[in-house]
């Protein structure tokens, strides 16, 4: 069955389908998040891709455009499915803004990238029934993960990166309302070919949301429950954690975490009335002994 599909539009404003990928490159020290979204019955095409740099703090683009199709192509970024649950190519090809401190640029960005997945798609609700589900309905209730290998070539300006990496991708579909939550807590890491988590911690109104799955022999075993402790500075951007998590098996895994680099996104409510920010990191893990590196989202309500 094909998952990777855009599914029948619902008829809340805010119904929303959702394609997102990230990467970390450890030999490069190059990180990546994008996302295309479709909010047809708000006539609205949007998108944001950024790259965390070595050595010039980071580059990007966030755009908005008028819904005329279900392409998953918005200003220069296009998702091409190439097999379904298993390859995908990202492309863009225009210029990005640099951002270094105060100096601030467009610079002619290029990449074709292929995501090639390393285990079995997830879906959220092997973790999320019930009142957990009706919860979740205003973010996105239908959610699947998957994380992968990432290769291709990345060119800046006059640089050329070639680009081997591990990361995430996610597919969602339902309402998603960014100032709906009082938090989330959207967390990947990829320890290896072979191990990797995702994690998300849901904070309503209405009570708590824990959904992921750990990948251990080849095998995703579903979170079903996560204790977060996070460390933030005195602007209350998140610098580091530490995490309990019980899998369905009754298995205890205990992880920390301290963030490396970070971009901040608004999301400030049409009517001016609410303002959430989106905290993207580059994060270092600890499972055990093993050493992993991914995202850690942390989505805060402040009005």
């Amino acid at each position: 069955m094909d998952s990777d599909i855009i599914h029948e539009f619902g008829k809340h404003s805010d119904w929303n389908e959702s394609f997102y990928f990230n990467f970390y490159d450890k030999s490069k020290d190059i990180c990546s998040f994008m996302r295309i979204g479709l909010k047809p019955n708000k006539n609205e095409k949007s998108m944001f891709c950024f790259f965390m740099l070595p050595d010039r703090g980071y580059i990007g683009i966030k755009d908005q455009r008028i819904f005329t199709n279900t392409n998953l192509t918005v200003n220069a970024l296009q998702f091409t499915k190439i097999v379904p649950e298993k390859h995908w190519q990202l492309t863009f090809s225009g210029h990005m803004k640099t951002f270094e401190g105060a100096k601030n640029s467009l610079e002619k960005t290029n990449f074709s990238l292929d995501f090639m997945s390393l285990n079995e798609m997830f879906n959220y609700r092997e973790c999320v029934s019930g009142i957990s589900e009706e919860i979740s309905r205003k973010v996105a209730s239908e959610h699947l993960e998957q994380f992968g290998k990432i290769h291709g070539t990345l060119l800046i300006g006059d640089k050329t990166y070639t680009i081997n990496g591990l990361g995430e991708r996610d597919h969602s579909w339902g309402i998603r309302d960014w100032n709906a939550p009082k938090m989330w807590i959207w967390l990947t890491c990829q320890f290896s070919e072979t191990c990797a988590l995702n994690i998300t911690k849901l904070v309503t109104e209405e009570g708590e949301v824990d959904a992921g799955f750990i990948h251990i022999n080849g095998v995703n075993i579903p979170i079903i429950k996560v204790d977060i402790h996070t460390n933030y500075t005195e602007d209350n951007c998140p610098q580091s954690f530490e995490m309990m998590l019980e899998d369905k098996k009754g298995t205890i895994h205990n992880v920390s975490a301290v963030i490396m680099k970070h971009i901040q996104l608004p999301f400030p409510s049409k009517d001016g009335k609410n303002l959430s920010v989106m905290y993207e990191t580059l994060t270092k893990y600890t499972l055990d002994k093993e050493i992993g590196y991914g995202i850690a989202e942390y989505l805060i309500k402040k009005l």
